[in-house]
C-alpha cells in the first residue's frame, strides 16, 4: 500500500489549485505551434500557424491573422476554398424567415442527400444551436463554449470555454445555448449568468465581458444575439423563474450597454394599469429568443414571455402588459413604436417566444410589409408590422376550446368560460407547450405557405399559490398530460392569405415530444426534424415525403443551409452532435 506522506498531499492539493484554476480562467484552444509555408494553385505563398490538418484539408493562420481555409491540390499545392452563400445569423436572415434561395439540392436529388461530416460537441447533454457560416468559417456554442470550425469538413478552427456558473437557474442549468451572432471580426454570445461576452473571430479571443442581469436573481442567458448596426441585441431567460424581463442592446466595440426597454412597466409608467394585486414584484416577460429586424423601417420586432407565475393569475389581474406580445423597438433607442398582445392576463404559460417573421408580399391584392407567427397560442396571426395593426387571426389547431376560432375585431381573443372538474383542475386545448413553440419557421414566396411543427395536445391545468425564491421556480401550480389521452404531430402548412391549413405532414407519436424548426427553399423543399429522430425533405408544394434519415436522437434545434466550395450543405444539431448533410461527389 502507497503511503502518502504531509509534504506528498501538500504537493497533490497544490497540483489540484492549479489545475482547477487553469479550469476557471476562460480561455481558447491552445494554439499548435506548428508552422507551415504552403503553395496556393493561383500562385500564392502563404506561411502561418497550423490550427488543423486532415488527409486533404489544412487550416492555416497566416501572420496577417486572417485564417486561411485549403484543400490539397496537384503536386504539394494547396487551394483555397471559402463559402459562397452563408449563413450569417440564427435565422439565415435579419427578417427571421428561414427561407433559402439556393436550389443545387432540389427536388430531383434530394433523395441522394447524405451525411459529409459531423462535429461532436465535448461534454454536451443536448444542443439547441442553430451553426452560423461566415466566410467559410462556421460558429456553433453550447452553454459557455464556443466553437469555430471549417464548414466544409467540421475541423476545429479554435474553442473558446469558460466553466459553467454553479447554483444558475432555468434552462441554463442544463447547458442550454441557442448560438452566436457575428459582426465584422467579431463573435457576440450569451454566458449562463446573463452576460453578454465578445469574442474575436479569427482566435476565440475574449474582447470584453458584460453583465446583463444578475444571475442571483434567476436570470440567465440562453439566447443567440441579434446584430443591428453597431449593437448587438439581446434578452435573457428566466421567464419560468420570475425575473422582470427586458430587451437590452450593447455597442458591438466597447460593450457598454446603449438601451434598454423593460417588458414589464413599474407602478406609474404606462402599462402599469395592466398589473393589479399584491404580488407584482416578480412578473416574469422574459424574452430568452432571438427577435427580428426590418432595416428600411429600423424597427427591432422583439418576442416576450409569459407573465409570473405562469399558471397562477389570482394576483396579478389585468391583461400584464407587455408579456405574450410582440414589440416594435426603434432599433437606434429602444423607444416602443407599437405593440401586440396575443394573450392577455395569460395563466397557460403561452410566451410569444416563437419566430415573429417579417415578409414583404401581396396581402389582399396590395404589396404590404407583414409581420407572421404561428404563436404558442393556437392561433395564427398576420400584422402589419408597420403599425401592429391586425390583419387575420385564426385558429390553426384541431384541438382548441379556451377561445373562439376566430380573434375578435378589436384583436383579442374571444373567451370561453371553461368548467373546473372535481378536483380543480381546468381541461385546456392546447396545453402548456402550445400549438407552436420557439423552434424555426418558414415562409415560401412561391408557394404562398407558411411552415411549422405543430402540437395538437390538451392539458389539466391547476393553480396554487406559491412564494418567489431565488435560484426555483416560480410556475404557480402543474400543467400535466389529461389521463387516457396522447399528442399528435404534424408539419403545418398555412395559407397566409386565410389562415387555412394547405396541408399536413403527419409526425411519429414518441414518449417525448421534439424541438426541431424547418426552412424551406427556392428549389421548393422543406426540411424538418420529424419528432421520432429522423431528418426528413418533403414537397413544398403538397408535403409529399422525398427524403428522410433517421437519426435516433430527440431534436432540439433547427435546420440551417449555405454553400461552401461551390456545394451545398444542410446543416442540423442532433443529439450532441452537429451533421452537415450533402450531395455525394
Amino acid at each position: 500500500m502507497r503511503t502518502l506522506t504531509i509534504s506528498g498531499i501538500l504537493i497533490a492539493f497544490t497540483i489540484a489549485i492549479a489545475l482547477w484554476a487553469q479550469d476557471a480562467i476562460p480561455r481558447t484552444q491552445a494554439t499548435p505551434a506548428a508552422r507551415r509555408i504552403i503553395q496556393t494553385t493561383d500562385g500564392q505563398t502563404l506561411q502561418g500557424q497550423v490550427l488543423s490538418e486532415g488527409m486533404t484539408d489544412l487550416q492555416l493562420r497566416t501572420d496577417d491573422k486572417k485564417i486561411r481555409l485549403l484543400r490539397k491540390a496537384d503536386g504539394n499545392r494547396y487551394r483555397l476554398v471559402t463559402s459562397q452563400a452563408d449563413w450569417p445569423t440564427y435565422n439565415g436572415d435579419p427578417s427571421g424567415n428561414r427561407y433559402s434561395k439556393l436550389t443545387q439540392i432540389d427536388k430531383s436529388n434530394v433523395g441522394r442527400l447524405a451525411p459529409r461530416w459531423m462535429f461532436p460537441m465535448p461534454g454536451a447533454t443536448t444542443i439547441e444551436n442553430t451553426p452560423l457560416v461566415v466566410d467559410g468559417i462556421m460558429y456553433v456554442s453550447q452553454a459557455n463554449e464556443c466553437w469555430a470550425l471549417d464548414a466544409g469538413t467540421g475541423r476545429v478552427i479554435w474553442r473558446y470555454r469558460r466553466e459553467r456558473t454553479r447554483g444558475v437557474s432555468g434552462n441554463a442549468a442544463g447547458g442550454f445555448n441557442r448560438g452566436v451572432a457575428v459582426a465584422g471580426d467579431r463573435v457576440f454570445m450569451l454566458t449562463d449568468n446573463a452576460h453578454m461576452i465578445s469574442l474575436g473571430r479569427s482566435d476565440g479571443e475574449l474582447l470584453w465581458e458584460t453583465e446583463m442581469a444578475d444571475w442571483h436573481q434567476n436570470y440567465n442567458g440562453t439566447s443567440a444575439p441579434l446584430t443591428v448596426g453597431n449593437l448587438v441585441i439581446s434578452g435573457t431567460a428566466g421567464g419560468d423563474e420570475g425575473v422582470r424581463g427586458f430587451v437590452a442592446a450593447f455597442d458591438q466595440t466597447t460593450g457598454k450597454e446603449v438601451w434598454r426597454f423593460w417588458t414589464v412597466p413599474l407602478p406609474g409608467e404606462p402599462g402599469s394599469e395592466t398589473w393589479k394585486g399584491k404580488e407584482l414584484e416578480h412578473r416574469s416577460g422574459a424574452t430568452w429568443m432571438t427577435g427580428t429586424y426590418d432595416p428600411a423601417l429600423d424597427i427591432v420586432y422583439w418576442p416576450v414571455g409569459n407573465p409570473g407565475p405562469d399558471y397562477d393569475g389570482s394576483e396579478r389581474e389585468g391583461d400584464n402588459l407587455y408579456t405574450d406580445s410582440i414589440l416594435a423597438l426603434e432599433a437606434k433607442t429602444g423607444k416602443l413604436k407599437w405593440y401586440y398582445q396575443f394573450t392577455p392576463h395569460d395563466v397557460h404559460d403561452w410566451d410569444a417566444q416563437e419566430p415573429p417573421v417579417l415578409v414583404d408580399t401581396n396581402w389582399q391584392g396590395q404589396p404590404r410589409k407583414l409581420l407572421l407567427q404561428a404563436n404558442r397560442n393556437g392561433f395564427f396571426y398576420v400584422l402589419d408590422r408597420t403599425n401592429g395593426q391586425l390583419l387575420l387571426g385564426k385558429q390553426y389547431l384541431r384541438k382548441l376550446n379556451w377561445a373562439e376560432p376566430t380573434i375578435g375585431k378589436d384583436g383579442r381573443p374571444i373567451l370561453k368560460d371553461l368548467p373546473k372538474d372535481a378536483n380543480g383542475d381546468t381541461y385546456v386545448c392546447p396545453g402548456f407547450q402550445g400549438g407552436a413553440n420557439w423552434y424555426s419557421t418558414s415562409f415560401n414566396p412561391t408557394t404562398g405557405l407558411y411552415y411549422f411543427s405543430s402540437l395538437e395536445r390538451c392539458n389539466n391545468f391547476s393553480a396554487r399559490r406559491g412564494e418567489w425564491q431565488a435560484g426555483k421556480g416560480y410556475m404557480g401550480g402543474t400543467a400535466r398530460p389529461a389521463p387516457g389521452e396522447s399528442f399528435e404531430k404534424f408539419l403545418r402548412a398555412i395559407n397566409i392569405q386565410t389562415g387555412e391549413v394547405a396541408f399536413d405532414v403527419p409526425q411519429v407519436t414518441t414518449p417525448q415530444t421534439a424541438s426541431a424548426g424547418v426552412i424551406s427553399t427556392a428549389s421548393g423543399l422543406v426540411f424538418y426534424g420529424e419528432n421520432s429522430g429522423s431528418f426528413m425533405a418533403v414537397d413544398a408544394a403538397n408535403g409529399k415525403i422525398l427524403w428522410q434519415f433517421p437519426t435516433n436522437q430527440v431534436w432540439k434545434a433547427s435546420p440551417m443551409t449555405y454553400m461552401f466550395d461551390n456545394k451545398q450543405y444542410v446543416a442540423i444539431a442532433v443529439g450532441t452532435d452537429i451533421v452537415s448533410f450533402g450531395l455525394p461527389e
